[in-house]
């Protein structure tokens, strides 16, 4: 079954589709649709009809195309579950990207959300957990690319050795430490929102809460905005939000 229940998944292919556009864009229209998808105008104007009629979308011939807020919702999820898939598929089991593409375009649509939520976790447990991280996760990739027993043994140690530097850096470092000190590509753990009101909800509703692991993935020149990944969300923060959440990077 689908994400919602309703729509088919070439359906759900569309909503996306139309998301994307509209995030580049600012508008859709039909062969922006055509042109992305790679299908022909005649079938592009029969699936904005179906979607137009169960009010998924505002659609009239010739005009904009925009998505209804139940439509906005649905587009949303698929998009998050393909992030989520792409990201355990290239992080975890270190599939190429492309593969990993593809891979994740196939199963966004029928895997069910609770799979999601706890792939998630898994993610989340394996960068914050001190014996796994990407030292660990890049161990299983080269153990399945040339067939190498693992040495256990020596990754505990590695582990731990780890463990202790990072604790000793933590400790050296004074003052509190916010997400915005962090640089592309590094990682920590939320412990706590300095925030209220209408940001503290929308961070709440994208999973950014205590114990959230996330993840910097890119800042402006100037250095604001702040690009986030969490949760298989991607935000964009300004600094002066981000120097309200106070992190751990162990």
């Amino acid at each position: 079954m689908n994400i919602n229940g309703k729509l088919s998944a070439s359906l759900e292919d569309y909503l996306e589709a139309i998301f994307w556009i509209i995030q580049s864009k600012g508008a859709a229209r039909a062969k922006d649709i055509a042109k992305r998808l790679r299908v022909k105008a005649s079938s592009v104007t029969g699936a904005l009809q179906a979607l137009g009629e169960k009010n998924y979308i505002n659609y009239a011939p010739y005009d904009v195309i925009t998505l209804t807020s139940e439509g906005l919702e649905v587009a949303k999820k698929v998009v998050r579950h393909h992030r989520v898939l792409k990201d355990f598929f290239t992080t975890v089991l270190g599939i190429d990207a492309k593969i990993a593409e593809e891979g994740a375009c196939k199963l966004e649509h029928g895997i069910p959300q609770p799979i999601v939520e706890r792939l998630i976790e898994f993610m989340e447990f394996v960068e914050i957990c001190p014996r796994g991280g990407t030292e660990w996760i890049n161990n299983f990739v080269d153990q399945c690319k040339a067939s190498k027993k693992h040495n256990c043994e020596r990754c505990l140690e590695q582990s731990v050795e780890n463990f202790k530097k990072e604790k000793l850096i933590m400790q050296a470092k004074k003052g509190t430490i916010t997400l915005a000190d962090l640089k592309p590509k590094q990682k920590a753990v939320v412990v706590k929102i300095n925030r209220q009101g209408a940001i503290a909800k929308r961070l709440a509703e994208m999973g950014v809460g205590r114990g959230a692991l996330v993840e910097v993935e890119r800042v402006a020149p100037l250095g604001d905005p702040i690009e986030i990944k969490v949760k298989g969300y991607r935000l964009s923060l300004r600094k002066d939000e981000a120097r309200d959440i106070t992190i751990s990077t162990q």
